[in-house]
């Protein structure tokens, strides 16, 4: 029997981001996915029209049937978009059995929100205790600890900050400062710093989405959080690197990379 990955997020009906992105990954990788949607956007590479956030029991009752029948052997999040759906993944999160790795998406590549502002403090305090992992951005990492993150040394403050709040670990990820980009990952007492190269292109749609499951498609797999990092942060760079140049605007990566 194959791994089992699941994903707990939004769709995007062009295909980059939110579960559908995080389903292509989990089978590029040999991981059988699973998903539970939480909301549903309009959206293109260019804009998001709308985003309509499915009703928390509807979410509770997907997880429940999937995990019932399927067991995943590692789980995620991406966009979670009310207070009632962040609840309730996060009491259900505090009865598995595998890891589950938290990406705060909070903004979509266009500016649209896609988590409501009382939903974040929800996301910090009652679903990173149960994180096995946390993968916020530079700026949904200075929200969620209350720091600017200017360089490297702010990034550890926040993560230690974000340790703080219960997860396990926290993946930092340094894309938005200038110069080359820097992740850096602490697991609440060492760090390891992971160097990229920075590729000047726009198709960069759903990167964070499609590094977060890559990650848990290799910890489906069984590897150890520094190799399943390790691992992901390469996947995405050449997923990156060989983007298909689909669409007008924000184009979405090669997940054939």
């Amino acid at each position: 029997m194959p791994p089992v990955a699941l994903t707990i997020a939004g769709s995007d009906p062009s295909g980059g981001a939110g579960l559908q992105a995080d389903l292509k990954t989990f089978h590029q990788h040999g991981v059988y996915g699973t998903a539970a949607v939480t909301l549903v956007t309009v959206q293109n590479t260019v804009s998001v029209s709308r985003v309509d956030v499915l009703s928390a029991d509807l979410v509770r009752q997907q997880i429940a049937a999937v995990v019932s029948d399927i067991p995943p052997t590692a789980a995620k999040t991406g966009a979670l978009g009310n207070i009632e759906v962040v609840r309730a993944v996060a009491a259900m999160a505090a009865e598995f059995k595998f890891p589950l790795i938290v990406d705060p998406v909070m903004i979509s590549k266009h500016g649209a929100r896609l988590i409501s502002v009382e939903a974040e403090a929800a996301l910090k305090s009652e679903l990173l205790p149960h994180a096995f992992l946390v993968t916020p951005n530079i700026p949904e990492a200075e929200l969620l600890s209350g720091l600017e993150i200017r360089d490297e040394k702010d990034m550890l403050r926040a993560a230690r900050r974000l340790c703080d709040s219960g997860c396990l670990a926290v993946l930092i990820k340094g894309g938005h400062l200038d110069g080359p980009p820097v992740d850096l990952l602490f697991d609440c007492e060492e760090v390891t710093r992971f160097e990229g190269a920075r590729v000047s292109s726009r198709h960069t749609h759903g990167t964070g989405c499609t590094l977060s499951a890559a990650i848990t498609a290799n910890l489906a797999l069984g590897l150890g959080l520094k190799e399943a990092v390790s691992r992901a942060k390469r996947f995405v760079q050449a997923a990156i690197e060989t983007a298909p140049a689909l669409g007008q605007g924000y184009g979405p990566l090669n997940f054939w990379a």
